[in-house]
């Protein structure tokens, strides 16, 4: 990775007292849910400003803030993990638009992302496993995560290998890289860098270079993790003070130039948008 430093293009704000819960991108659009509110805000991702909100028409109001979100470019949806029901909500998006679909996926769905085969990767926090699905809810992968001592599976992102990263929230936190059969192939603590240990790690994305980027969530920090040396470092990011509590990471190629979206759950949950970034 480059260690040259992005510029913030801005952000954001917080809404009274809701905390930004999930966001990701689709097709020149950025989409937010906060806890405490039961639609997802969606702006304009070059200016920012509001459009619309969108709903999924069986979200619980009791489990407001528990959901994370996902959006497929190919199949023009976006899902949203329910960990008080266990299951994965979807809405179309263009075409059928307001055609809603639910299905049953493993206990406690957190954080999802869609792979280069345009499935849904979800990370099953109790159930300690990853489940990849069509999005149209048809099982196609499962991968057991007992073997490899990982105790809460929060956000699970597919490399170009086929290989799978995935962040644990805990403390000290770890992200490590498993195989299709579960089986370790590295692991990442930061305890021998010079960064330290890492605190609840929440939320990743990962690069066309299989570099990965973590919302190291209670030290208040995004970390780099080079994917061929495994360096591992903080992503210096041109921001007053600090990034508070960052629970949502998105990498969006917007006009020619990567963007990072950093999303806060503590201090001001506001959403920072960063251009240039240079991975």
């Amino acid at each position: 990775m480059k260690s040259s430093c992005p510029a913030l293009a801005r952000h954001i704000p917080s809404r009274g007292k809701h905390c930004v819960s999930a966001v990701t991108s689709l097709g020149g659009e950025l989409f937010i849910l906060r806890h405490g509110t039961v639609e997802v805000e969606v702006y304009d991702a070059v200016t920012l400003t509001i459009k619309r909100h969108v709903a999924f028409p069986q979200i619980n109001r009791c489990a407001i803030g528990r959901y994370r979100l996902a959006a497929c470019h190919r199949n023009s949806c976006l899902c949203a993990s329910d960990s008080y029901r266990n299951v994965i909500h979807k809405i179309e998006l263009s075409g059928c638009s307001g055609v809603a679909e639910m299905w049953a996926v493993a206990d406690s769905p957190r954080g999802l992302s869609v792979n280069n085969v345009h499935n849904l990767v979800v990370a099953c926090s109790k159930a300690r496993k990853l489940q990849e699905y069509t999005t149209h809810g048809r099982i196609v992968r499962e991968i057991r995560l007992q073997a490899v001592s990982l105790m809460c599976p929060w956000h699970a992102v597919q490399l170009s290998t086929g290989d799978y990263v995935v962040a644990q929230n805990t403390s000290p936190g770890v992200v490590i890289v498993v195989g299709e059969d579960g089986q370790l192939v590295r692991s990442y603590s930061g305890e021998s860098s010079a960064v330290g240990h890492m605190d609840h790690p929440r939320s990743l994305v990962v690069t066309k270079k299989d570099d990965i980027l973590v919302a190291d969530y209670d030290n208040n920090r995004i970390l780099t993790m080079a994917g061929s040396s495994g360096r591992v470092r903080v992503l210096a990011l041109p921001i007053d003070g600090k990034i508070r509590g960052p629970d949502g990471l998105c990498l969006d190629q917007l006009q020619g130039r990567l963007r990072l979206y950093v999303a806060e759950y503590g201090g001001p949950s506001r959403v920072l948008a960063f251009d240039g970034v240079a991975l």
